[in-house]
């Protein structure tokens, strides 16, 4: 089969997709008055796991396709149901004026409250959409990655994903030999980048708690985006606290192949086999 009928192919899977499943609003009869789209991908049946996925873009903007919609569509095609989560995010706006030195804009919390918020809400709509509320879990990219990692460390128990899977992820705020300031700045808000009790929060690496959720972590050495010592801090806390996870680091592949059957290399392109093999072994 050619690349560009693989394509095609894709192309009309995700039409379809859109079509069949309706994007809902997360907060929609709620007292916060906010439109954050939850987009549904789900398998046919009952009691299937379900996966939300949280693209990245240093907390200011959503790579929708590769690390959103092209996710789904592959966990869906493997049976397990997916939810493409367009978290609360600063905007290019934010990236471009600096105009949170001023205004609130979205910040912390507001990623971590969308992603809880999603949590709750498909455990409360479990049988209308066949899930298993004990398997539902959380998959990111870069600062995606670091928003499920930070659900995993830092919600209470009952909201915690059943699992996470940070792709490449955005790890320490703190350590600046090898931070995504970017991220920090998108996540915090322009007047808070120097906050030191918030740094230490929301720095991975420092918070890991004895009941985290079993972690699929994934990065390349040659990353050009977020330096590889991310998450090979975070390995480290996971492993000095004796949490189930899995450390795949790759030579090559770079930062952003999400999905994608051509972006990255070869080598780094065999982490979704290594999810589903582990996902079975481990969650399913």
């Amino acid at each position: 089969m050619t690349h560009t009928i693989k394509q095609l192919i894709t192309i009309c899977l995700l039409l379809f997709s859109l079509a069949a499943n309706a994007q809902i609003n997360i907060w929609e009869g709620t007292t916060c008055h906010k439109n954050v789209a939850l987009t549904p991908y789900l398998v046919e049946g009952d009691n299937n796991p379900a996966v939300i996925v949280c693209p990245g873009g240093s907390y200011y903007w959503h790579a929708m396709n590769t690390e959103g919609h092209d996710v789904a569509l592959w966990l869906q095609a493997n049976g397990i149901s997916a939810f493409v989560l367009r978290y609360r995010a600063a905007t290019w706006f934010a990236f471009v004026t600096g105009y949170r030195y001023i205004f609130r804009g979205n910040r912390y919390p507001d990623p971590q409250d969308d992603l809880r918020r999603a949590i709750q809400l498909i455990k409360e709509r479990s049988t209308d959409y066949g899930i298993d509320t004990s398997k539902i879990g959380a998959m990111g990219f870069s600062a995606g990655g670091h928003l499920v990692m930070s659900a995993a460390e830092l919600f209470d128990d009952n909201d915690k994903p059943a699992f996470v899977a940070p792709i490449y992820p955005v790890v320490t705020l703190v350590d600046e030999t090898c931070m995504h300031k970017r991220s920090r700045r998108g996540l915090l808000g322009d007047n808070q980048t120097k906050n030191q009790t918030l740094q230490h929060r929301l720095s991975l690496e420092l918070n890991v708690t004895d009941n985290c959720p079993p972690v699929f972590l994934v990065n390349c050495k040659d990353d050009p985006t977020v330096d590889y010592h991310n998450s090979e801090l975070l390995d480290s806390a996971l492993t000095a606290k004796h949490i189930t996870h899995l450390y795949l680091q790759y030579q090559t592949g770079g930062h952003g192949f999400g999905a994608s059957d051509t972006k990255g290399t070869e080598e780094c392109r065999q982490w979704k086999a290594a999810f589903l093999k582990w996902f079975n072994e481990t969650i399913r």
